[in-house]
């Protein structure tokens, strides 16, 4: 009986510590990629250059994959004062590299069901020994087959893994066909309600891959086509985007190239479309973290009614009628609604068309002096200035698949 719950409490004692453990705080909206640069003579150049396109963190495994060129990799990151999640590089957990700049490290890539007891010992394993960073594993998107995902929906997949592994951020890579005649950016959509749904649920972040380059039936995107996908992601919640890819990769799936970077090193039309991007969303970063997403909407393309797009079940992120904006004319919109930490409320619109310009009429729930936009030049709250005063009402411009945050006051 005294050994029995000696076990129990020691047991429990263990238990509690791993949980302690897992106590990662993402204290930055990650922006990064998958496919980190080779660990060659150029290392040092090659993550400037990161950090000048204004990513904000590394995922290694592809360049750097040796305990010498792992830690070569965190020098760099914190030079450039770039967050990473690093290779294990064959490394013992207890021997696993720490920095500060190490946010955690690589488990796995696309795992089965069937993996994820195994997944449970090894990031409890890595995160035991390495408090406050993260065990990192990235799933499926939903377009998997049943033999992939070993569950027969993807919502049962996503569950269990939330459930039975117990990460502290859930990423997934969906691609969406955006071509004439085959738009399936719906399926997109879906996925990301998805995982915001669970992300909301256990409380912690999302981040998700979408496509940079051209393979298989993927088109190369236009600068337009990667604003869309991540304004999308960030109007459901999302806590990071990630481009894929950064380095083009080796093999046959790709010969086109044209990711970020080509496989000869040379910086592709996607690095400057992907630095001014990313400006963009690094200064609205720090007010997105501190949001949590009450809803996503799509108005009637006719009669101007909302209705909901996606919500989790339960209580977390439940919609009632006092919406930030109140309406919004006719067209193409996404609408994320937001509460921040302060109370107040926010909102994003977003330009659902990568082809066209829109120039939508608004009306926020308050006056619109009471309203501040998230500057993408600065981060600050500015006024908000009617881009038509010509016109009735207040008018705002959303360049191709753009969007733009509001805060509303709590008056």
């Amino acid at each position: 009986m005294h050994l029995n719950v000696a076990a129990v409490v020691m047991m429990s004692l263990m238990t509690s510590a791993v949980a302690e453990s897992r106590d990662f705080e993402q204290d930055r909206f990650a922006i990064g990629f998958w496919v980190d640069p080779p660990a060659d003579e150029n290392m040092d150049a090659h993550y400037k250059d990161i950090a000048a396109a204004d990513f904000t963190m590394v995922v290694g495994g592809f360049g750097a994959r040796t305990p010498e060129n792992v830690r070569r990799q965190i020098t760099l990151c914190e030079r450039y004062d770039l967050k990473a999640v690093v290779s294990r590089a064959g490394l013992e957990p207890d021997k696993l590299p720490d920095s500060p700049a190490v946010w955690g490290y690589m488990i796995r890539d696309e795992p089965s069901a069937k993996d994820f007891p195994a997944l449970r010992k090894t990031a409890d394993e890595v995160c035991g020994a390495r408090p406050g960073k993260m065990a990192y594993i990235n799933i499926f998107p939903d377009y998997a087959s049943e033999e992939q995902l070993g569950t027969s929906t993807y919502d049962e997949h996503v569950r269990r893994f939330v459930n039975e592994v117990g990460v502290e951020v859930l990423s997934m890579d969906h691609y969406p066909v955006m071509k004439p005649g085959d738009d399936r950016r719906e399926g997109y959509l879906g996925n990301l309600g998805i995982m915001r749904k669970y992300s909301l649920i256990k409380d912690i972040p999302f981040w998700n891959y979408f496509n940079t380059m051209p393979f298989g039936v993927h088109s190369d995107p236009t600068e337009a086509q990667l604003r869309w996908q991540i304004y999308t992601s960030i109007a459901y919640g999302a806590k990071g985007v990630m481009y894929f890819c950064y380095w083009t990769p080796g093999g046959g799936e790709f010969p086109k190239g044209g990711a970020i970077i080509t496989s000869e090193g040379l910086k592709t039309r996607h690095y400057d479309q992907a630095a001014r991007i990313n400006h963009d969303i690094k200064n609205l970063g720090p007010t997105i973290m501190k949001l949590t997403s009450t809803g996503v909407y799509k108005p009637a393309e006719i009669s101007g009614e909302w209705r909901i797009y996606e919500q989790p079940e339960g209580d977390q992120g439940k919609v009632t009628d006092d919406r930030p904006l109140k309406s919004i004319s006719e067209g193409d919109y996404l609408i994320g609604v937001f509460k921040h930490e302060d109370n107040r409320q926010a909102v994003m619109v977003n330009n659902y068309s990568y082809s066209f310009t829109a120039w939508p009429t608004v009306e926020f729930s308050v006056p619109a002096d009471q309203v501040r936009e998230i500057s993408k030049e600065t981060g600050e709250e500015i006024p908000v200035l009617d881009d038509s005063p010509a016109m009735e009402g207040l008018q705002i411009s959303l360049d191709s698949g753009d969007g733009r945050l509001f805060i509303l006051s709590v008056e």
